[in-house]
Parts: C-alpha cells; sequence; structure tokens
C-alpha cells in the first residue's frame, strides 16, 4: 500500500510542479493596467495606462506586405485650354488671329489609386482623373493597364475608373466609425509621382469628423479622418489603412502653405466610400440621400438659451420646404442628438451619417425640443437629377450640375448686371465641360440670363451645342461647350 501511496504523490508533486513551472514562464495578460498617481491637490488617484509589453509594440509589417500589393500608381493625361488672354498680344501681332482661339496643351499628371474589386475595379480621387484624356495603372508588380473611368462623385472626390484584368489584388474594407483617436494608421501611395511609387507612411488618427479650410460646396464631404502619417500630392487616391490591413480611408488632401506635407493630411471615411463606390458600379452616379435642412453646431449660450443639459448634438436652423425633415416633423431650433443610434456631435456628424443612405432609406432621429427628448422617423428624399427639375432646396438641375439665381452682392462684385451661379458641378456634361463651382453664367448660345430656368430654357432650344459665358469667382471670363 505504501509504494502505492509513494508513486501516487510523487505524480502529484510531479505536476504541481510543472504547473508552477507553465504558470511562471507564461506570459502574463492582466486586465487594463491602472497606474496610482497623485493629482495636483496631491490625492491619490487611479490612472488608466497601457501594457508596454513587447508583444503590444505596433507591429505594421502584415499591414503593409499586403495593403501595397493593392495599392496602384495612376497616370493621367489631360487637354488643357490655354485662352488667348494669356497670349503675349505682341506674339498675337505677329502670328495672326488663330490665337483668337483657346489652345490645346497637353498636361500629365498623377495620383494612387485602391483596387476594391478583384475584376479591376479601382476607387480613386475624382480630382486626380477629372478631364483625363488617358489613364494608365500600374500594379505594384509593375503590371501597367489603360483604365475607363466608370463615374465620378465631385461631392465627395471619389471616382472609380476600372481596367480589364481578373483575380487582382484587394483591400479588405474596414469600419472607419470604429477609429480611435490616437490609433496608428498608414498612408500607401506615390507621393511626388512614379519615383516614389507604392511608399508606406505611418501616423495616428488626430482628428475625426474634420473640416478642412476652404472646402466649402454643395454636399462637399466635412467629415474627413485627420492624420498626421506624412502624404504628398501624388498620395491622392491612395488607401489609409489599420493594423490589421483594412482600408478606413481614401488619402484626399493635405493643407499645406507651400504644396508639400507639413503635417495634416486628410481621408475620405470608408464607410463614405463604400456607398459612393456601391452607386458609382452599380448607377454610374451615387444617389445621394437628402435631409433637408440647414443646421449649426451647438455652442454653451445656444445650449442656456435653450436649457440643453449639454453641449452637444445641432440645432436645426431652417427646415426646407417638402423635404424629408418637415415631413416627419422636425422644426426649426429643434436639436439633433443622435441619428440611429449614433451620437451626433456637430454638423460634420450630421453629413457623414447621411451620406451612408440611399434615398427611400429611413432613420430614427433623437432630437430635444424645448427640453424633451424626443424620436421620428425620416424617410430620405434624393436630390433633383433631371435638367430643369427642382430641388428642395430651390436649386435647378442642368446636365450635373446644380443652379441657383446669383445674388445682387456677387453680381455687384463681378461688375455683372444678371446672371447664375453654378452652386455645384456634380458628374455630367457640365463638369465634363470644365464648369467650376462659384461661376456666374452670364449668357447662353448669345443670350443674356437672369434665373435657372433661362438656362434650361435656351440649352433646349438649342439645335446641336449648348455656348456658355461667364465670370468665375475670381473675376476672369470662362467659355463652356458642350453637345445636347
Amino acid at each position: 500500500m505504501k509504494p502505492m501511496t509513494t508513486v501516487l504523490l510523487s505524480i502529484l508533486a510531479g505536476g504541481l510542479t510543472a504547473f508552477g513551472v507553465v504558470k511562471a514562464t507564461a506570459p502574463q495578460t492582466p486586465s487594463e493596467p491602472v497606474a496610482v498617481v497623485k493629482d495636483a491637490a496631491g490625492n491619490t488617484v487611479e490612472y488608466r495606462t497601457v501594457n508596454l509589453a513587447e508583444t503590444d509594440y505596433p507591429d505594421f509589417t502584415y499591414a503593409a506586405e499586403s495593403a501595397v500589393e493593392a495599392v496602384v500608381y495612376v497616370e493621367v493625361t489631360v487637354q488643357s485650354r490655354q485662352q488667348y488672354q494669356s497670349i503675349d498680344p505682341f506674339f498675337r501681332f505677329f502670328f495672326g488671329d488663330e490665337y483668337n482661339y483657346p489652345q490645346q496643351r497637353e498636361q500629365k499628371g498623377s495620383g494612387s489609386g485602391v483596387i476594391v474589386r478583384p475584376d479591376g475595379y479601382i476607387v480613386t480621387n475624382n480630382h486626380v482623373v477629372s478631364g483625363a484624356t488617358k489613364i494608365t495603372v500600374t500594379l505594384n508588380n509593375n503590371q501597367q493597364y489603360d483604365a475607363t473611368v466608370i463615374g465620378t462623385d465631385p461631392a465627395t472626390d471619389v471616382a472609380i475608373i476600372k481596367v480589364e484584368a481578373d483575380n487582382l489584388p484587394t483591400i479588405p474594407m474596414g469600419d472607419s466609425d470604429a477609429l480611435r483617436l490616437g490609433e496608428w494608421v498608414l498612408a500607401i501611395g506615390s507621393p511626388l509621382g512614379v519615383q516614389l511609387r507604392s511608399t508606406i507612411t505611418a501616423g495616428i488618427v488626430s482628428a475625426k469628423g474634420r473640416s478642412m479650410p476652404d472646402y466649402s460646396g454643395e454636399f462637399k464631404i466635412e467629415s474627413f479622418i485627420q492624420t498626421d502619417a506624412a502624404v504628398n500630392p501624388g498620395n491622392s487616391g491612395g488607401a489609409l489603412v489599420n493594423k490589421k490591413g483594412e482600408l478606413v480611408g481614401i488619402n484626399t488632401a493635405i493643407v499645406s502653405q507651400t504644396g508639400s506635407y507639413s503635417g495634416y493630411s486628410f481621408a475620405v471615411p470608408v464607410n463614405i466610400v463604400r456607398r459612393v463606390v456601391e452607386d458609382l458600379i452599380d448607377y454610374g452616379s451615387v444617389k445621394r440621400a437628402l435631409l433637408g435642412i440647414t443646421m449649426g453646431s451647438v455652442d454653451k449660450k445656444f445650449a442656456d438659451e435653450m436649457k440643453l443639459s449639454s453641449v452637444s448634438g445641432v440645432y436645426i436652423n431652417e427646415v426646407l420646404k417638402g423635404s424629408a425633415a418637415e415631413k416627419a416633423g422636425l422644426q426649426k431650433n429643434d436639436v439633433i442628438v443622435a441619428i440611429d443610434g449614433q451620437k451626433i456631435t456637430d454638423a460634420s456628424s450630421v453629413q457623414a451619417k447621411v451620406a451612408g443612405y440611399h434615398p427611400g432609406d429611413k432613420a430614427d432621429i433623437t432630437f430635444i425640443r424645448e427640453g424633451k427628448t424626443q424620436h421620428v422617423t425620416v424617410e430620405f428624399q434624393a436630390a433633383a437629377t433631371a435638367n430643369g427639375e427642382k430641388d428642395v432646396d430651390g436649386s435647378i438641375a442642368f446636365y450635373g450640375a446644380r443652379l441657383k439665381q446669383a445674388s445682387p452682392e456677387t453680381l455687384k462684385a463681378l461688375g455683372l448686371k444678371s446672371g447664375v451661379e453654378i452652386v455645384s458641378v456634380g458628374s455630367g456634361k457640365m463638369a465634363e465641360a470644365g464648369a467650376k463651382e462659384g461661376g456666374i453664367i452670364a449668357y447662353v448660345n448669345d443670350t443674356a440670363v437672369s434665373k435657372p430656368e433661362d438656362v434650361v430654357a435656351k440649352a433646349q432650344k438649342a439645335l446641336r451645342a449648348v455656348h456658355i459665358e461667364g465670370i468665375d469667382a475670381n473675376g476672369r471670363a470662362f467659355y463652356l461647350s458642350f453637345g445636347k
């Protein structure tokens, strides 16, 4: 009996020893680390900190090596028009009146793109391919393809181009709403041209829902991801990815006084890009949802006046007649605090959330009225698209653009008696002809116009082509022509 007991005790002791060794050598995974520190008043407080174990240092190798294969170099050729006003008058004196007409000049440009489908669909920036007569795409493995434009959306600066190829590498789309401030991200693209193709830089998410200086206009996205990853002009259209290698944004712009990177770069969130890409591939244009309000961010003064419990949300400054908001019962001075449960902090967050819906989609809007929290269900409407169709904001659709009667102040500043303002270019014949936002249309087919309906009527009467003359926002003359 004693020998059996001895054996059992030996086995038990061995097991306990082995367990102790494993426990001592296994990596520890404590719960969220907490440090005990003293505050400014000398009180002892607990402060949440981070685990700086070696395994928790950021490792970008997987994300970089996998994502870079799906980021491409995009080279474009555009035909620029050189207006007569820029030609030396003495040059014209010697060489004649042929320079009374715009001269064509070929220019090269470049950017980046991200393969989003293995059958050749590539997302890039609208400003990269706008006006391009030829587009060439170079993959990371040096394969080259000619590309065609499938659709563009100037409002979000997103475009889809396609190459004839199969089984291409892609980047899975992540969730830009889940990004956290301070989270590491990678920017992948071709800064400053082909010489630096497939460059990878790292930074952190330094802000979300960011508006950029001077980035205004109809439907313009104002909900950028701001990062400090080094980005230069050739990065436009390239990928912003997280540590998992998921696409979280499309790099779009920098804020710089020199034209080169100076610490701030901006990307369109992938949650907006995803829906735009789907619409452009399926329909060739974006089916944009409209809520139909003008709004402002809540500040302390407004919060005090309206007796709000916190300084958050947006207040409705105006509800447009016939809009989805009016039909749902929203009113001026209502404060929107959530859409489908997602917290609303400012106007940018409203734009970003609404951009994720299609016309006809419904959403639950949480708002505060007279100190009480209430809910309504809104069914989003579509923007006007047919020529001459009037939108809820009063603008008129015209070959992809949107027009409004120019204000007396604008006309006076430009020295015009009458005219029609281009408030949005959109995608269509106006954009293809070179129209710019803020321009004032003065004549259509040699006839003066004073309201959007005049522009539509004169264009309808044209037999073959529409010729437009006007003044841009900088006071320079412009001329647009396109066939009906």
